[in-house]
């Protein structure tokens, strides 16, 4: 018995220090003045995403061999930057092409190296679509949603040692996972939802569609059918689609 109360002490303290350490990462968003939990800067953000570049790409094949192809998109995307907040952040945005024409993806690194898959692009019918995937990349850096992850990893790692720590009591050990599940899911969905209401926002700022936006989404709900771009943690089409609309209403009558 005093081994079993011993470990659950131990536990409830790990579960404490987990928690103290998650919400003292407290910062205020540059561009959107939210306050956040996250353990980097938008200066650390930026190496750590200039750093990891080289390595993303050629996990995809490298980045494709047609420059035309690169120079398109990055003048897209640099046109979404320059005319929205995100050309007053701290962040230096860069688009890039993989050449991986096989898989359907988009993502964003911290600090603003974007990519696309050639893959996506021949999905792809329209400028206007192809600023619909960039503009949502983009609010990823600007809503900081990977350093927000990492400060979130940090918290989930703890709260899986504290079920270790738990060892044979179930209850702390199960409940502590199922914490660590429930905030997982809920920030990839709103993750998701605000690079959407981002997207739709810098698309209008530049002059672009944002109806294309559902194109795009149509391009993505195909895909999942076949297990391809989604997980568990992100909205359907469907639900993304309604939101889009949503923001659609809001910037187009500014």
């Amino acid at each position: 018995m005093r081994k079993i109360g011993a470990r659950l002490i131990l536990a409830l303290m790990v579960i404490l220090g987990t928690l103290y350490s998650y919400f003292s990462k407290t910062q205020v968003n540059p561009v959107t003045g939210e306050k956040q939990r996250v353990g980097l800067t938008p200066e650390e953000e930026i190496q750590l995403g200039l750093k990891s570049a080289p390595q993303m790409a050629a996990e995809f094949g490298g980045l494709h061999h047609d420059r035309s192809l690169q120079t398109k998109i990055k003048t897209i995307g640099k046109k979404l930057v320059s005319h929205s907040e995100a050309d007053k952040s701290p962040y230096q945005f860069d688009f890039h092409v993989l050449a991986d024409e096989k898989t359907i993806n988009a993502f964003a690194l911290p600090g603003g190296q974007i990519f696309i898959t050639a893959g996506l692009l021949k999905q792809l019918q329209t400028d206007d679509e192809i600023a619909g995937v960039l503009g949502h990349e983009i609010g990823h850096v600007i809503g900081r949603h990977s350093a927000e992850q990492m400060a979130k990893g940090d918290l989930l790692q703890g709260l899986a040692g504290a079920a270790g720590v738990a060892g044979g009591d179930y209850t702390t050990a199960q409940t502590a996972r199922y914490v660590a599940r429930l905030i997982d899911l809920s920030y990839g969905r709103s993750d998701e939802l605000e690079s959407d209401d981002f997207g739709v926002k810098y698309m209008v700022a530049a002059g672009y569609k944002p109806e294309a936006l559902l194109a795009v989404m149509k391009v993505l709900a195909k895909s999942s059918d076949g297990g391809v771009e989604f997980m568990s943690t992100h909205p359907s089409p469907a639900n993304r689609e309604e939101k889009i609309r949503e923001a659609i209403a809001k910037y187009s009558k500014k």
